[in-house]
Formats: C-alpha cells, structure tokens, sequence
C-alpha cells in the first residue's frame, strides 16, 4: 500500500505523462494532416518542390524543439534551486531571517507559551483522578489499582508455584486465599487482603470513580502484601 503522499505523487506523475503524451498525439496528426493537405494543394500534388509542406515541417520542429528547451530548462532551474536547500539541520538566528519575521515568529512564540501557561490546571480535579500539585498528580486510580493485581499475582506464583491461574472478574480473597495465612492480622482480624479485596471490587464494580481516599487504602495494602 502506498503512503498518502507517495499515492498523490504517482497520480501527479501519471498525469503530467498522459498531457505529454496526449499533446504530442494531437500535434502529430495535426502536422500529418496540415501536410498531406499541402501535398493535396501543390501543383504537381508531390512532395518534390513543395514550399508549404517545407514551412509546416519547420514550424512543427522548432515548436518542439522550443518546447523541449522550455521544460529542460524549467527542470534544471528548479534541481539548481534544490541543490541550493541546506541538507544539514542548523538553528536559525536572528541574522538569518529580516528583522520583521524575526519580530513575528517572536511573538507567536511567545503568545503560544503564555496560552499553553494560562491554560494548565492548578486549582481543580477530576474525579477519579489524583489532584495537580500531589504526588497522585496526573494517576488514574482506577487503572492504577487494576495493574497492581497482576504484580501481587506474578509474587503469589514466586512463593506457591502451582498457585491458581488469575481469572477475570475472581475476587481477590478466594483468588490470594493460600497466601492468607502469610499476612498479618490487626484487632479486628482482617489482613491487608481484605481491604485490597474490598478496594478492586469498588474499581470493577462501583459506577463512580474511587476517591483518593480509597485508592490510598487500596494502595496501601497493596504495599503490605508485597513485603510478605
């Protein structure tokens, strides 16, 4: 498949070739039929002696014979003007372009880098996403917490080999359910599973997006099961 570009240039090409080829098509019959009506009009209707046939001849041949000046003159100006373009990638100074378009790229430059300031947030959030100025800046909780459930299940395969292949929509506590007992407990009993269980199933199921609070508990525990 051809490019965009390389697809519009062969179409140009081809073309510039068909006019060619149409023009020099019609100037031969026309010249073919001019003669043999000169032949047709001469006195002895032979090409012996025939001034006209001579004339339309001539005229044809320095009609050509201009034309193919023309074009090859108009393809050398243009290569020697190519060949004149910089092949090398150089910055451009001050002393390389007149005063005026120095003064305008300058200002759009600078208009530019005064839009994209004014409009970066500073102030605002997004739910579901970590507020600017944070170190939550810029995260997606839900995806973030989802990523993490295959590092914990790549480290559950480290310690029991022939733990079970994780499933999609599986909760965590029947999935990590033979690590359970490596995890620390606190008053209530429940390890840091049973808040990672709790944080993926609100990301999977929950309409809303998570808030930084439950992502930061859903984290958490995340780290805690990682240092088992």
């Amino acid at each position: 498949m051809f490019s965009r570009p390389q697809g519009i240039r062969t179409i140009c090409w081809f073309l510039y070739i068909s006019l060619v080829l149409v023009t020099t098509f019609f100037a031969a019959v026309s010249c073919a039929f001019l003669l043999s009506q000169a032949v047709r009009t001469a006195p002895h209707h032979t090409w012996e002696k025939n001034f006209n046939a001579v004339v339309i001849g001539a005229a044809y041949a320095i009609v050509c014979v201009v034309s193919l000046a023309v074009c090859l003159n108009r393809r050398i100006a243009v290569h020697r003007r190519l060949q004149r373009i910089s092949k090398t990638y150089r910055i451009l100074g001050r002393a390389d372009l007149p005063d005026s378009v120095h003064r305008y790229i300058q200002q759009e430059y600078t208009r530019a880098c005064l839009i994209t300031y004014e409009s970066q947030p500073r102030d605002g959030s997004r739910e579901g996403w970590g507020k600017p100025g944070t170190s939550y800046a810029g995260v997606r909780f839900r995806p973030a917490l989802l990523d993490t459930v295959r590092t914990i299940d790549g480290l559950a395969h480290l310690i029991i080999p022939h733990h079970p292949v994780l499933r999609p929509h599986v909760r965590m506590l029947h999935h990590f359910r033979f690590i359970l007992p490596l995890l620390p407990k606190d008053v209530d009993g429940l390890t840091p599973l049973h808040t990672y269980d709790a944080a993926i199933q609100l990301v999977r199921c929950a309409s809303r997006e998570p808030t930084e609070a439950e992502f930061e508990a859903g984290m958490t525990a995340y780290v805690e099961i990682k240092r088992m």
